[in-house]
């Protein structure tokens, strides 16, 4: 196949964004059920809230999402650079993500966890608007906006944890 017959579909990439969010959704949920803290608690079930979010977001841009080209000299690259990406994103093995969640057994675990994957949502998202148009394009910078200030507020969580255990 020619770099000319290769063609990709935008809607699947946003599928992904779609999965990634809904698994997002159900690890927040989860944990907020799991952990103890009620800071914490509260915190992570304002983020399954704001997963939810993304997923209707995400859904809002399937519709308008065509084939798509990437100007990369090597279009096969780019696809499997993407593949990859998603493949190797625990948010879209759900079997990982389940025995994730078990072995998660402290509030600094979820933490260092849901950071760790707010920081692969970013890293996706921010490939993923290369396949798409200009105006699904600032949807997902809004939403790589938010996952930024979800790691921001993960990091001044665990912070705020580390100061009451140090004052206590």
């Amino acid at each position: 196949m020619s770099a000319e017959d290769k063609h990709f579909s935008g809607s699947e990439i946003v599928e992904i964004g779609v999965e990634i969010e809904k698994n997002g959704h159900d690890f927040y949920n989860i944990m907020s059920d799991k952990l103890k803290d009620p800071k914490v608690k509260d915190f992570f079930r304002f983020m399954a809230g704001e997963e939810e979010k993304h997923i209707h977001d995400f859904q809002s841009i399937l519709g308008t999402v065509k084939t798509y080209e990437p100007y990369e000299s090597y279009p096969q690259e780019y696809f499997a650079y993407l593949n990859t990406i998603a493949s190797e994103y625990i948010f879209t093995k759900k079997d990982e993500l389940q025995d994730k969640i078990k072995s998660i057994e402290t509030e600094k675990e979820a933490i260092d966890v849901s950071l760790g994957l707010e920081k692969e949502s970013i890293l996706f998202y921010e490939e993923m608007k290369k396949a798409l148009q200009e105006k699904e394009k600032a949807i997902i910078d809004k939403i790589i906006e938010q996952e930024k200030n979800h790691a921001k507020g993960l990091l001044e969580l665990r912070s705020s944890l580390k100061k009451e255990r140090k004052d206590g």
